[in-house]
């Protein structure tokens, strides 16, 4: 039970008298003074019942009249009883009033159903008339109700009993009356409820309360109460208090659900009118107690005590509005307003001030609880109520309530700007305040870095390690309400190593994790296991990172690991694919810099490279390369020098440095590896030099040796030894003979440039060169004894062509071929003879001859000779081919001859076949080309 006698009061409402419209288009009820109105609106008098909805103020009055106010106060009415009119119900859904009132004299009450929309005569329709008493008994009508679906209609008599009207209540042939109630104690309220499918009918009198289940068969009833009300001290609430039945009594006020009672409030006085009205519950009382009974004996018997209205907020617990009336006759809800008609016909509204004058007089009095309760219950919107949070905050801020503050600024939590509420916690060094901020921020993932940097930074403060590894230690990804890297930052900066781990570790930052195992903690090993637990990818990239340092502290694992990741890694729990294909495999010449400052494990690990991957990049091979090359350098040890070098070599010899033949030399010769010089000279076919090497060293055996090896490749190695022998002042006759033997067969030099290079040399005499000089001298002269022997041939051919020429041009040729040249046959006329002695038969010679100009048998030597002239024709011009035969040639000579022979310094003048008709010239294009025919021949 609670007792109102706490409950703070409340002006919510404002309260106006009703005044007469200045004119026919008056505003609606309530004008304020500038509106017009002069006076007060007075109502009919004798007014006995009152009722409300679809948007008029209904009256029914002693005279049997019923009147309409709609909001223009616009007074109507018409005559519906003749006698007096005792009951009005308007229902809310439908335009449809259902009267109770008397036409003749006695206890004889009529119920009447006006349908509103519809009109008879100018008065509204009245769709049904019938008796409210269903028996012979006369008795008095107390209450009625309908219900909005228009089938059922409920009347209660002071006797006790309920009749239930069923079906159509605006016809009479669909509609079923019966007797529901019967009882001892007048019938003092009526209400439907309606939930779902159900219907439910409570029935109050002076003593108890009951309902009944419409729905249901043989309608049950359940007795709720054994306290009643009077009459009008009942009704029913709306779905905000879940539509429940209402009974004021003078002790309490209670509140029913269809099967058992609810709360109840202790509101003393004497209670008149119950009413509900938009969440509040509307009564009127005195505090003169009388019995609900003398409601019923005499109403005149009632003093003009002053009556008390009061506005009860049953959710929140205040009274929104109380006020002192004279007779009032009842309560009517309307337009969004309350109305209270008073016994001198007057109307007074109220109207209810705006929720955010409501909430500032609240604030006014410091009533946040309150005002939070009002603005939910008013269905406010977030932004509204944040803002009454954070006003409420600050107040207990304003009063040192650090605690009760934090409370309400976290309720503003997403719309109001966390920073104020940081700031001023800063400012007072609240910082467990604070903190508990932050952490409700944090869960709601509404936190930034910055957020996630100052919680954390609160807890190292506090040393509250338990609530840092609640925060930190969430069970899921999903969980997880703060930026994970920022949180790691913090922690290592606070000390929290083994904190920022775990979060690393758990969250996948692999980078962050290696940085506190590395620079903080300085555990290489676990730093080095857990990189070869991760996947290739990152595994590559923090080696390359964090390689150096693993290399410095724990170099054998590290090295280790850099062959395993180079060659086949794999994810230890990927036990599938460990038996199936190839592991990830990285470019090993990526990692050599890791090795800076340790050499041995960098030979361990390319020596590794080299074997198990052979094709391995090539900056594998060349560190490997220029590693064993310093080795070799800097050893001391005979026996280990000379294994070493065979290393060295064998490395170069292993056919990987073709592509970077300049490098490979380029570290031989920084390291005087000469062994390596020379075989890469030999590689290269540099063998120039080769030859220099052994020159500047003095080998003169390997100088010969490189000579007969190379001097097929490279001919004027020969001449370049004997102009080296040739500027020695030593004793060096038998290296010059071979080198003079070599040149004398292969004709490498002329004598007089040999005789000239040996004239530098002091110790050459006469008798070094004689051999080769008699030898040379011989060979010209033989070769001078055959050109003359060839340049005869050639004359007598020549003079011969030229008789056979001078033949065919000044004597006749005589044909005395028998035979055709092509089938052997015996010549028969017609036949076809040429001048170079060939005859055909006619048809053989058409059958195989190509032109009629030519000889089918001459033909194809004939054009072997043809395209011999057009060729020297086209080679005329080649002059690079001329100058590197002449280059080149171990007689130079010939070459100028075979040119010139060629005609190259000619003009060549090449004849063609001329047109038929000319016969004369035909016949010397004939001789020109036997000529050439001839020719060929004599070569």
């Amino acid at each position: 039970m609670a007792a109102y006698l706490q409950w703070r009061r409340f002006v919510f409402f404002d309260k106006e008298l009703v005044k007469e419209p200045a004119g026919s288009d008056g505003a609606g009820p309530g004008p304020g003074p500038g509106s017009g109105a002069t006076r007060p609106l007075s109502l009919p008098p004798g007014i006995t019942v009152c009722d409300s909805g679809r948007g008029s103020l209904v009256f029914g009055d002693m005279e049997g009249q019923i009147w309409f106010l709609p909001r223009s106060l616009q007074l109507t009415g018409f005559q519906a009883y003749k006698l007096r009119v005792t009951h009005l119900y308007q229902l809310k859904q439908h335009n449809i009033l259902a009267s109770v009132g008397e036409d003749e004299e006695g206890i004889n009450p009529l119920v009447k159903v006006w349908n509103l929309e519809k009109r008879d005569g100018g008065n509204p329709l009245c769709t049904r008339i019938f008796p409210a008493i269903p028996g012979s008994e006369p008795t008095v009508v107390s209450c009625l109700t309908v219900h909005e679906n228009l089938n059922f209609m409920a009347i209660g008599f002071t006797d006790g009993s309920v009749t239930l009207n069923k079906g159509d209540i605006t016809r009479d042939r669909h509609s079923k009356t019966q007797i529901l109630h019967k009882g001892s104690y007048p019938v003092t309220g009526l209400a439907f409820r309606q939930a779902g499918k159900t219907t439910h009918l409570f029935v109050v009198t002076t003593e108890n309360v009951q309902s009944y289940t419409l729905s249901g068969k043989d309608y049950p009833r359940i007795e709720l109460d054994t306290h009643g009300c009077g009459l009008r001290c009942s009704a029913l609430s709306d779905p905000s208090q879940d539509l429940q039945f209402i009974v004021a009594g003078d002790e309490c006020v209670y509140l029913y659900q269809p099967d058992e009672r609810g709360p109840c409030f202790a509101f003393e006085g004497h209670k008149l009118i119950a009413h509900w009205f938009r969440g509040y519950l509307v009564i009127v009382s005195r505090d003169r107690k009388i019995s609900p009974k003398s409601e019923f004996t005499s109403r005149d018997s009632q003093s003009s005590d002053k009556q008390i209205l009061n506005i009860y907020d049953l959710c929140n617990k205040f009274i929104a509005y109380s006020s002192v009336f004279e007779d009032v006759v009842d309560v009517l809800a309307e337009w969004g307003s309350l109305y209270v008609l008073t016994r001198d016909g007057r109307v007074h509204v109220l109207q209810e001030k705006d929720t955010q004058t409501k909430l500032e007089m609240l604030f006014k009095k410091n009533l946040f609880e309150m005002a939070i309760n009002l603005a939910k219950s008013q269905h406010l919107d977030s932004d509204g109520l944040a803002q009454i949070f954070m006003q409420y905050g600050d107040h207990l801020y304003s009063k040192g309530n650090h605690d009760g503050a934090v409370q309400q600024y976290i309720r503003t939590i997403g719309k109001l700007e966390p920073s104020y509420v940081i700031r001023k916690f800063l400012d007072a060094q609240r910082i467990h305040n604070l903190t508990a901020y932050l952490q409700t921020l944090h869960r709601q993932s509404l936190a930034n870095a910055d957020h996630t940097t100052l919680l954390l930074n609160c807890y190292t403060k506090l040393k509250d390690s338990s609530k840092l590894e609640e925060f930190i230690k969430t069970k899921s990804e999903s969980e997880v309400h703060f930026d994970v890297e920022t949180a790691i930052k913090v922690l290592r900066q606070a000390g929290y190593y083994s904190h920022a781990l775990y979060l690393a570790e758990n969250h996948a930052h692999h980078e962050w994790y290696l940085k506190v195992q590395l620079e903080d903690i300085k555990n290489y090993q676990e730093a080095l296991q857990y990189i070869g637990k991760l996947p290739f990818e990152q595994a590559e990239s923090n080696m390359k990172r964090y390689g150096k340092i693993l290399m410095h502290h724990v170099p054998e694992q590290t090295t280790q690991l850099l062959k395993v990741l180079c060659t086949d890694y794999r994810l230890h729990t990927d036990a599938a694919a460990e038996m199936e294909g190839p592991g990830y495999r990285a470019n090993s010449e990526e990692f050599i810099p890791i090795f800076a400052n340790n050499p041995r494990e960098l030979k361990a690990f390319l020596e590794h490279m080299t074997e198990v991957q052979a094709d391995s990049s090539q900056g594998v091979y060349d560190t490997l390369l220029e590693l064993r090359l310093q080795n070799w350098a800097h050893e001391k040890d005979p026996q280990v020098k000379e294994k070493l070098h065979a290393e060295a070599l064998s490395l170069l010899k292993s056919g990987h440095f073709s592509s970077v033949f300049d490098k490979a030399l380029v570290l031989c010769q920084m390291h005087d590896f000469q062994d390596g010089v020379l075989y890469l000279y030999e590689q290269g076919k540099l063998f120039q030099q080769i030859m220099h090497y052994h020159m500047q060293h003095e080998q003169y055996r390997q100088v010969i040796a490189v000579c007969e090896r190379h001097g097929e490749q490279e001919p004027t190695l020969w001449e370049q030894a004997l102009s080296y022998f040739a500027r020695k002042e030593e004793d060096c006759k038998e290296y010059v003979a071979a080198v003079l033997k070599h040149i004398e067969s292969k004709n490498l030099m002329p004598p007089l440039l040999v005789v000239q290079t040996l004239a530098h040399n002091s110790t050459a005499t006469l008798s070094v060169i004689k051999d080769y000089l008699v030898q040379k001298l011989q060979k010209q002269s033989q070769q001078i004894e055959k050109d003359e022997l060839r340049v005869q041939r050639y004359r007598e051919e020549t003079t011969r062509i030229r008789q056979e020429i001078q033949d065919l041009k000044t004597s006749p040729k005589i044909f005395q071929k028998t035979k055709c040249s092509i089938c052997t046959s015996p010549l028969e006329l017609p036949s076809v003879h040429f001048l170079c002695g060939h005859s055909f038969h006619q048809h053989c010679f058409e059958s195989y001859s190509e032109s009629d100009a030519d000889c089918p048998t001459c033909l194809p030597e004939n054009r072997k000779v043809m395209d011999m002239i057009r060729a020297q024709e086209q080679k005329r011009d080649l002059h690079d081919q001329f100058q590197h035969q002449l280059k080149y040639s171990n007689d130079s000579f010939s070459v100028i001859a075979d040119y010139f022979g060629r005609g190259v310094f000619n003009k060549l003048t090449l004849l063609t076949d001329p047109p038929v008709s000319r016969v004369g010239t035909s016949l010397e294009a004939g001789l020109q080309r036997d000529l050439l025919m001839h020719s060929k021949r004599g070569t």
